[in-house]
């Protein structure tokens, strides 16, 4: 896609002998006043002239072939004019190391007036007052603004400096001094050309107004969109966190395949793939249960994995077909504990990252659309509870002719003929209870269809000892009470596989056989998670680079 910013393209670059006006360009988050030339005070003098730092063309074999961009564009043409003009004066445009005095964040830490420091970055927009020029540099951390009078350059850095544009990385070395109105400014003794940017950047207050754009061109979303960019530095905090909630527990983080030869731990469609050597199909994991089950038999008592699922099946607003989990298993545990364990995770990440346990989520116009209540104690309800809430209080003594004529008619659901029972059932709790609780919800006590991994219930053996935690609306993490009885666990197997009795892990249920405690299990949707946490509305919000068709 090609993206005009609204530059003005200057004379070339022989005439120019300074810019007035507006900003060329600028990506800032809000639109910045013009500088006068009384704005400046107290500039510091500098001892001779501002030069540009050089680094040599590489000629012969490495030497760059004039190119052209498709569709003529004179924002385009004009990148290219200066990088051409660039190698002509000897200047590489694409430079390499630049020693700097820290990130800018920390360049404004230890700034002070009359030192000396470096700094490298992006110029997000450029001020020019005849001979006197600002720029703002920035990199993930912070922005800083430079300074530049063509009276303490030499004609070279002149004419260098007339050849940058917004977008480009230059590094400086400047003094640091104060405007009028209390800006710390670096003015430019030596500067230097890191990297040329040959297409124009999108307008700061702008912004990529195609939502699929943001998607397919993250890069530029995270440049343009500080909203943008706060949800994934929080996703980057949200799994650093969790780490350190676990280890702080006696919790080793293992790493478990994502080849495997059978695709187990969960009811759903694997990507196929092939090893060529071994001659042998192969799946992308759906699940991390079953291995790190394994190193339940081999004495590990507490075990977690942060790590990438996939699965070939729908995309939406809560799916993608890459995900993020984290799974944690704890010998001698139930799913008592293992709820009590998700709830102190979440409110920790909530404080820590949040600042509060009360998150509200805004709409694009800031107003607040909904806000979660994290306080705990969270509320825990059966699962044959909480559908009767919904469903009648007769519900469960229906016939399942009854139940779903009244989920068809009376509920508006599409139920599929070849649904089952107990499918019919979950298709009301998922439409009446999950889409519709905000607040956190534990729902323990499942049938036992739903969750074949899952220990019975010692009351009542056609329910399971399980929770599924529900969260604005999705399901964030379900957690057991392990089955470790290989018996029935190959019976169950069996039951979920039907005719394809190829998909049970015989691997998995010798390493059973072996033995393995009684423990405790949570899957949690570091994703949904971060949905949750951040007020995003959709998955490909919280990944960086969500999958989408290619483009025609």
């Amino acid at each position: 896609m090609e993206v005009d910013s609204g530059t003005v393209v200057p004379t070339p670059f022989e005439k120019v002998t300074g810019v007035t006006g507006p900003a060329e360009s600028t990506i800032e988050t809000e639109p910045r006043m013009p500088l006068s030339r009384e704005s400046v005070v107290r500039l510091p003098k500098l001892t001779g002239v501002a030069k540009v730092g050089v680094r040599p063309r590489v000629d012969a074999e490495t030497s760059v072939t004039p190119f052209t961009f498709s569709g003529e564009n004179p924002a385009l043409t004009q990148r290219r004019e200066k990088l051409d003009a660039l190698h002509a004066r000897g200047i590489e445009p694409f430079g390499g190391a630049f020693e700097t005095s820290g990130s800018i964040a920390e360049i404004l830490e230890k700034f002070k007036e009359g030192e000396m420091l470096r700094a490298a970055g992006r110029i997000t927009a450029k001020r020019d007052m005849g001979k006197s020029h600002f720029l703002d540099l920035r990199d993930i951390t912070e922005r800083i603004q430079v300074y530049f009078h063509e009276k303490e350059m030499d004609s070279n850095a002149i004419e260098i400096f007339h050849l940058l544009d917004v977008g480009d990385f230059i590094g400086v070395e400047g003094i640091c001094f104060l405007t009028k109105t209390g800006e710390r400014t670096l003015r430019v003794h030596k500067f230097e050309v890191l990297a040329k940017s040959l297409r124009p950047l999108p307008e700061k207050w702008e912004g990529l107004q195609d939502i699929e754009a943001r998607y397919r061109e993250r890069y530029l979303d995270l440049l343009t969109n500080d909203h943008s960019r706060a949800i994934f530095e929080k996703r980057v905090a949200i799994v650093r966190e969790t780490r350190r909630f676990f280890e702080d527990r006696g919790f080793l983080e293992v790493e478990t395949p994502i080849l495997q030869t059978i695709a187990g731990g969960a009811a759903a469609e694997p990507f196929r793939t092939h090893h060529k050597t071994l001659g042998l199909d192969l799946y992308l994991r759906i699940a991390l249960e079953l291995y790190l089950k394994r190193l339940l038999v081999g004495g590990f008592n507490k075990v977690f994995e942060i790590n990438r699922n996939f699965r070939n099946e729908g995309i939406s607003r809560k799916h993608n077909p890459e995900f993020t989990m984290l799974e944690a298993y704890w010998a001698y545990a139930d799913f008592e504990k293992m709820a009590n364990l998700v709830e102190e995770l979440i409110c920790y990440l909530a404080e820590k990252i949040c600042g509060s346990l009360i998150i509200e989520h805004r709409g694009a116009d800031g107003e607040i659309v909904r806000t979660i209540n994290l306080k705990p104690p969270w509320r825990r309800a059966r699962y044959h509870d909480v559908v009767r809430e919904v469903a009648g209080k007769d519900w469960f003594e229906l016939s399942s002719e009854q139940r779903r004529d009244r989920a068809t008619n009376e509920f508006k659901l599409e139920i599929l003929p070849q649904l089952a029972d107990f499918e019919v059932t979950h298709h009301v709790f998922e439409k009446l209870v999950e889409e519709k609780t905000v607040d956190p919800l534990f729902v323990t006590h499942c049938p036992k269809e739903l969750v074949p991994l899952a220990k019975q219930n010692a009351a009542d053996n056609s329910l399971v000892d399980v929770f599924e935690l529900i969260i604005n609306g999705v399901e964030i993490a379900p957690g057991y009470s392990e089955l470790n009885d290989p018996l029935v666990q190959r019976q169950r197997l069996l039951e979920q596989a039907g005719e394809e009795k190829q998909k049970i892990d015989e691997e998995f249920l010798l390493a059973l056989e072996h033995g393995m405690p009684p423990a405790g299990g949570i899957g949690v949707g570091m994703d949904r998670l971060t949905m949750v946490l951040t007020g995003a509305e959709s998955i490909r919000d919280v990944i960086l680079f969500p999958l989408l068709r290619p483009k025609k």
